[in-house]
């Protein structure tokens, strides 16, 4: 569900963002029931001679938005999510399973619908005004998300496609597929992860047709908006469907972590999910965020074209699953063609118990850069994502050690500490002095700032 996680090769390298052409060549797939076909990637970059973005056999032109970069463009159409035996695979497979099984319609086939093989690409009202995230929301800023042009761009969750699955009719469905946000770099975020979306909708007969004496409740009426209900929504429509929902996602991660787990939820607030919580499970003694969801917003579920429903969703993150359930310490793993990573997830089944067993444990070099801030126009998320350009999948992770504001000239410096650490080898101090050097000149280059080195 959009936005339930809170807001997670040095070579010729010349900019942030494109260059002016690059061809990113694929067949998108169709939506349609259990899809699991993926679209296949194959990325390069051309001399430039337009100001165009070729991708899944689309052209789009760049304006003042364009910021998407060749790195990321890269990971367009990789689709871990349906390689089979893949990690995000098995749990994709297993939240598909546990649906497939447990929620079935009155034929006795699945309730749940699967949509994996969705286009990434999507258009800003899709992402945006589709869910009612207003005009001026933070999440919307280019700072956050990478844009092909100010009409499109890569999905920044998976609740992009809500709107259009509601609108062809479906009432009950996942949708699986890659997401891509500009973030800080650690050990548990990547700019591009994998998301599940689960969306059902209810008739007044569905919801209350086990409920002893229901015939007379009612799913609407015209009250007013409170912390636990939307004004349009009435008090026993919306406990039963927050009942049904924490009902769902509870058996579901039971299911997946085993009996004795606890579950524990976490009110919020979003504008497009009205009530909403957050459920977090306790691991190993620690209490960990692994969805959001809530009572849909019933304009949203009006404007698709299901005037007499009322719904539930929740967005879950795969790759927060995989790392808790087989014990995988860094988020880049899931990008490693390393058989000795791949091989570890191999089975006769998707429940077989697996415990990933580290490749090494390669040290880390660690490299310090601080610079002058140009006046208005830097962003954090801009040197990350240079960072991330020039260094790819060596940086571990970056952190601002130190922001100082000089007392005559107001001027702001920061300091970053930048650790490198190759999940597969051991780097050299020769290597990552190539690469740390390239950062420096490039950030000087690319985001006006006065180098301190």
């Amino acid at each position: 569900m959009a936005m339930l996680w809170k807001f997670m090769r040095v070579a010729k390298y010349s900019k942030t963002a494109l260059s002016p052409k690059v061809k990113v060549r694929g067949i998108p797939t169709h939506s349609r029931h259990s899809s699991s076909k993926s679209v296949p990637s194959d990325s390069a970059a051309s001399a430039p001679c337009s100001n165009t973005v070729e991708l899944l056999g689309k052209s789009y032109p760049q304006d003042d938005y364009s910021n998407v970069t060749e790195k990321i463009l890269s990971k367009v159409g990789k689709n871990l999510h349906n390689r089979k035996h893949h990690p995000l695979w098995l749990i994709k497979e297993q939240v598909k399973e546990h649906f497939y099984k447990h929620y079935l319609g009155r034929r006795g086939t699945p309730l749940f619908s699967v949509y994996d093989g969705l286009s990434p690409v999507v258009t800003v009202q899709q992402n945006f005004d589709s869910l009612l995230i207003p005009q001026n929301h933070a999440s919307r800023r280019k700072e956050d998300n990478y844009y092909l042009n100010r009409e499109h761009m890569l999905r920044a969750h998976t609740s992009a496609h809500q709107w259009d699955l509601i609108h062809s009719g479906l009432d009950a469905f996942l949708a699986v597929g890659d997401v891509y946000r500009r973030d800080t770099i650690d050990n548990t975020h990547y700019p591009v992860f994998h998301q599940m979306e689960g969306v059902r909708l209810f008739s007044c007969h569905e919801l209350f047709s086990s409920i002893k004496d229901g015939e007379g409740l009612q799913l609407f009426e015209q009250g007013h908006r409170t912390a636990h209900k939307q004004e349009c929504h009435t008090m026993e429509a919306v406990r039963l469907v927050e009942f049904n929902l924490k009902q769902v996602l509870t058996k579901l991660m039971t299911h997946i972590f085993g009996d004795g787990l606890q579950v524990r939820w976490v009110d919020c607030y979003f504008p497009f999910t009205h009530p909403s919580f957050e459920m977090e499970i306790n691991f190993q003694g620690e209490w960990m965020e692994v969805l959001g969801c809530g009572v849909m917003e019933q304009q949203l579920v009006n404007s698709a074209g299901a005037q007499d429903k009322i719904g539930w969703a929740f967005g879950l993150g795969l790759e927060r699953l995989a790392m808790i359930l087989y014990d995988i310490p860094d988020i880049r793993l899931f990008w490693s063609e390393d058989e000795r990573f791949l091989k570890q997830f191999i089975g006769p089944h998707i429940w077989q118990k697996i415990k990933f067993q580290p490749l090494s444990r390669y040290p880390p070099l660690i490299n310090d850069i601080s610079f002058w801030l140009p006046s208005e126009t830097y962003s954090q998320n801009d040197f990350y994502d240079l960072v991330r350009t020039i260094g790819g999948d060596l940086i571990e992770k970056v952190v601002l050690l130190d922001e100082f504001a000089h007392p005559k000239t107001k001027k702001v410096s920061h300091c970053y500490r930048i650790v490198y650490r190759h999940p597969e080898r051991t780097l050299t101090q020769d290597e990552v002095h190539g690469i740390h050097r390239a950062i420096e000149e490039s950030a000087v280059r690319e985001l006006g700032v006065q180098g301190r080195f």
